[in-house]
């Protein structure tokens, strides 16, 4: 009998999932408004529904083995609906919780020993006032909720920007000090239901008006520095008793690791797992949600560099120049089906290489090559 995992979402994350599972004979159904979406294009089952309205969640429970998610949008009390009615789901609405309030994670995590930058939840211009006296200009204020790729987020050098930000925001803000970090981690860490669990080496990513350019293989942190994030990792995740595939990301001040938050799902950050390790995030993902023996998580090539491909701000193809990346030695690229609308991730591009700086200058060859010619833009 053919096993099937239930998405919530059609995405890149489900599409590239949905790969995975092909190898595996797994069937992937995705839960997607849209029949277009990329995951439904690449060849996924599409069940059309809305991630926040449990009937559509339930009908697909009901065509699932164990429904998992491609995003946060889907509250966590839902999930825990559809494990009160006897369905498996991972992750389940504990570990969900802690991806989709930064709050709850800093209050759940930091009281077992994880280490956190100072913070509060403030509802007037008063808290931040007195949380800025006490920690220090200039401060960082997130939505404690939603929020991705530099939106929702403020950083605010006085009491003035700060309260601006809060005017335009739906409710309280959390706040926290400007860390002066000096690189900024990802790790990637898998558990199944029998609690096997594993994490993937860390990665560094590079940000750009606040979204994720480009993403570093091996990180530029000491040894030790690595083993203990991954250590971390592995913490955060028995603590949340998660099943799956969960993002630590991670600031790195003086040498200390700090969280910063966390994405309960397979992340941008381990796209260049399909290429670079032993077992992609996504076939690890399929293999914990089944409770499957997870795959090695260990590199298979000295070094690599993930890049984003965004839409351009014309609306202009930014795949025109395919022929021309895929032209670059040692470079993979990754098409999303998506319209490309400006800043939206609709590809990435990966690179591996005999070192990093061979990777990194691949990468960016690549994805510059993916743009339109000198003559073409002329």
């Amino acid at each position: 009998m053919t096993t099937t995992v239930g998405i919530i979402g059609g995405g890149q994350l489900a599409r590239m999932t949905h790969q995975a599972a092909i190898a595996l004979g797994v069937q992937v159904v995705a839960l997607d408004e849209d029949p277009g979406a990329p995951a439904v294009v690449a060849g996924a089952a599409h069940l059309s529904g809305r991630p926040d309205r449990l009937d559509d969640l339930l009908a697909l429970a009901a065509r699932s083995d164990v429904v998992t998610v491609d995003h946060e949008r889907t509250p966590a009390a839902l999930l825990a609906a559809l494990v009160e009615r006897g369905h498996r789901v991972a992750p389940g609405p504990g570990a969900a919780r802690l991806g989709q309030d930064k709050a709850a994670a800093r209050t759940v995590l930091g009281a077992r020993g994880v280490p956190v930058a100072p913070w509060a939840l403030v509802g007037d211009p008063g808290a931040i006032a007195r949380f800025g006296d006490g920690h220090g200009w200039p401060l960082v204020l997130k939505a404690p909720t939603g929020g991705y790729d530099g939106r929702g987020v403020w950083v605010a050098d006085d009491l003035a920007a700060a309260s601006a930000a809060l005017a335009r925001a739906d409710g309280p803000l959390l706040v926290e000090p400007r860390l002066p970090f000096g690189h900024e981690l990802a790790v990637v860490v898998v558990r199944s239901w029998s609690g096997e669990v594993h994490a993937y080496p860390p990665v560094e990513t590079v940000q750009r008006d606040g979204q994720c350019h480009e993403v570093l293989l091996p990180a530029g942190v000491p040894v030790a520095v690595a083993t203990q994030a991954r250590q971390l990792a592995v913490r955060i995740a028995e603590a949340a008793e998660l099943v799956g595939v969960m993002a630590v990301e991670l600031f790195v001040v003086d040498d200390e690791l700090l969280l910063n938050e966390l994405a309960v799902r397979p992340h941008n950050s381990a796209h260049l797992t399909i290429e670079a390790c032993a077992t992609s995030q996504f076939e690890n993902h399929l293999r914990a949600v089944l409770d499957l023996p997870l795959g090695a998580t260990d590199p298979i090539v000295p070094a690599a560099c993930m890049r984003n491909v965004l839409g351009a701000p014309d609306g202009s193809d930014p795949f025109v120049g395919l022929h021309r990346a895929l032209a670059v030695p040692g470079v993979h690229v990754h098409r999303y089906g998506k319209d490309p609308r400006p800043r939206r991730k609709v590809g990435h591009v990966t690179a591996t290489g005999a070192d990093l700086a061979e990777a990194r200058a691949l990468a960016a060859r690549a994805a510059d090559a993916l743009g339109p010619s000198p003559a073409a833009a002329a």
